[in-house]
């Protein structure tokens, strides 16, 4: 991947709130964990209302912090983890793809995160644990259509091997910046992020990560 990780020196052009949200023990944390530090806890605890780590990375150059907020899935935490929506620009719905309900459950958090995000946050619909397919409980299909139906990105993840983790929040940090480049706005809470159509509709294939265009269920994949 082209974008290298910036100086911690550098001025800091951009800085961008992404949220992580979805039931609890999809693999938010681990997500997180795995992208910011690298690392992978296989005695993770649940996450008690919010969390946040930040990584400064390049962008087209432009020195970015994403500053990612893990929030609690548990239902006594909603009401808690509600604010934390507000400024974000990002966000991340996370599902564990052996889990039915996980994915089920995607359209209730979709709705709150609406009813409380900035209506034009970009957003990605995230399948994890894609190295567990055998157990695999959420066909590639039923996603990819919930997504383009909701016109949201979609990857699968392994947090685990590391699997498409920092392809997916590339993918939604350069897509926050290209929005905001090209409406040569500033990063600031409460800025109106226009919505990017460009991707609509359009399947990527992440390097490395073998797909086809029938999208079989038991492949790592990404489509907007």
């Amino acid at each position: 991947m082209s974008n290298l990780y910036g100086d911690y020196n550098q001025k800091i052009d951009y800085v961008f709130k992404i949220v992580l949200i979805g039931d609890s023990a999809v693999g938010k944390s681990q997500l997180l964990a795995r992208f910011a530090r690298n690392e992978f806890s296989l005695d993770s605890k649940a996450t008690i209302g919010v969390e946040f780590q930040t990584k400064t990375l390049l962008v087209d150059n432009r020195t970015v912090k994403a500053q990612i907020w893990d929030t609690a899935g548990q239902e006594r935490y909603r009401a808690v983890t509600s604010a934390y929506y507000r400024g974000a620009v990002g966000a991340m719905l996370v599902y564990d793809l052996t889990k039915r309900q996980s994915f089920d459950h995607m359209a209730r958090w979709l709705e709150e995160l609406r009813g409380h995000a900035d209506k034009n946050i970009v957003i990605m619909i995230i399948g994890n644990k894609c190295d567990l397919g055998s157990l695999r409980a959420v066909p590639v299909e039923d996603a990819q259509e919930f997504a383009e139906r909701e016109n949201l990105f979609f990857m699968e993840t392994s947090a685990l091997q590391s699997t498409n983790v920092e392809s997916a929040f590339m993918t939604i940090l350069t897509e926050i910046y290209r929005i905001i480049s090209k409406n040569t706005l500033t990063a600031n809470p409460g800025t109106d992020y226009g919505k990017s159509q460009s991707l609509k509709g359009t399947r990527i294939i992440v390097p490395g990560q073998e797909s086809d265009s029938g999208g079989k269920s038991g492949g790592c994949c990404m489509s907007s």
